[in-house]
């Protein structure tokens, strides 16, 4: 059995139409966005201006933007 790579979370940059970035996700060598309707992969390298966040200040990113932390638990492997 092999263990799943640990999570790292990220918020993208502020633009006008996010102006409190975008949830970003870093699994392996992956990273996804969180869109309206789930994980989207995004590619392999950290977007310009990204900042890293704990998993708590992900929970906080969630909250702030109405979703419920639970989309934190469904992050693609």
């Amino acid at each position: 059995m092999t263990r799943q790579e640990p999570a790292r979370f990220l918020r993208s940059a502020p633009t006008m139409a996010h102006p409190g970035g975008r949830l970003l996700v870093l699994r392996g060598a992956d990273i996804h966005v969180l869109a309206p309707d789930g994980w989207i992969h995004l590619g392999h390298t950290k977007p310009a201006g990204a900042t890293w966040l704990t998993a708590d200040q992900a929970e906080q990113w969630c909250r702030d933007a109405g979703l419920p932390a639970a989309v934190l638990d469904s992050v693609p492997t």
